[in-house]
């Protein structure tokens, strides 16, 4: 097949799935007869409805082409940034760091990724970033808690804006036999990643019993993460046909996804708990904000991107 037809199978199945949830979510309304039951398929049906809305949108960004996906996903950091920021406390003198943040870092690394700079776009933020934002902090001549607000704003830069470019970075990739399908490498990181949460919630929500980190995630189960990242991995090998990868390797490389993501799902949400809220923000019904569904691709994008580009470029 070619790219353009992996990609109509894939997109088909996946709005198919989307049908189907979504008429299970209207029969579920339908049947819900105590608060907690509707509450819960309330929380379903806006799940589903934001899912809808996600994969037009990453629809027509790839239908678009390469620069209408950086686009999109330097947006994606810009409201993820802004979310950390909002709930971070800051003070007026940090405004000079924050605007570099969001003015020059995040512009700048994506320009980097779009003209196709590994060298500089690998190194741009945790380099010149993290020296520059406290020396330009300095001049405002507040030292109170100094290191405490300069580490904050760097987390920041470094989560929303460095890791989240690793995603769009794959359509750069020069892979041998796999040239036009970059697109598809990176919808496979998305929805292994994004599958993994939905299917963790599922297991989590069936057969739960025992928490994973009460305090950190009290959602988040073993036999949910268990279920869904065994359940998640061998999906991800099934779709071995739209990568670069044999069966095999797709397991073990979905495999690495679902770890990492839930490595990311749990430090943000140590983050969440320590700033004491309980999403990023509000932007996605269902879903919370921004950064509430990015943070596990903020782990597992870089790793993904330097597997793929150190065995197959």
């Amino acid at each position: 097949m070619t790219p353009r037809e992996k990609a109509l199978w894939l997109f088909g199945g996946i709005l198919a799935l989307l049908v189907v949830a979504s008429s299970v979510g209207w029969l579920l309304a339908r049947r819900a007869k105590t608060d907690s039951g509707r509450a819960t398929v309330e929380n379903l049906v806006a799940r589903v409805n934001a899912w809808w809305v996600m994969i037009i949108l990453l629809a027509v960004a790839f239908a678009l082409g390469k620069t209408a996906t950086v686009t999109l996903f330097a947006f994606v950091s810009f409201f993820a940034l802004r979310e950390f920021v909002t709930l971070t406390p800051t003070r007026q003198s940090d405004y000079l760091p924050l605007l570099l943040a969001f003015f020059v870092l995040l512009p700048v690394q994506y320009l980097l990724v779009g003209y196709d700079q590994y060298g500089t776009f690998a190194i741009f933020i945790p380099v010149y970033g993290f020296l520059f934002m406290p020396a330009v902090a300095t001049f405002a001549g507040d030292t109170q808690e100094f290191l405490e607000r300069s580490a904050k704003i760097q987390w920041a830069s470094m989560i929303t804006v460095y890791c989240i470019s690793y995603a769009p970075a794959l359509l750069l990739l020069k892979i041998p036999g796999y040239e036009g399908s970059n697109s598809l490498l990176l919808f496979y990181l998305l929805l292994v990643v994004q599958l993994s949460d939905v299917l963790q919630y599922v297991f989590g929500k069936l057969f739960g019993k025992t928490k994973l980190a009460p305090r950190v995630s009290p959602s988040k189960t073993v036999e949910g993460l268990v279920g869904g990242g065994i359940s998640t991995t061998l999906i991800g090998g099934a779709l071995y046909w739209i990568t670069p990868f044999t069966w095999l390797q797709a397991l073990a490389i979905s495999f690495v996804i679902v770890v990492m993501g839930v490595l990311g799902g749990l430090t943000l949400s140590a983050m969440k708990r320590g700033l004491g809220a309980k999403d990023w923000g509000v932007m996605i019904e269902g879903h919370g904000g921004m950064l509430d569904r990015m943070d596990s691709v903020s782990f597992a994008a870089p790793v993904f991107f330097h597997v793929v580009r150190y065995f197959y470029t």
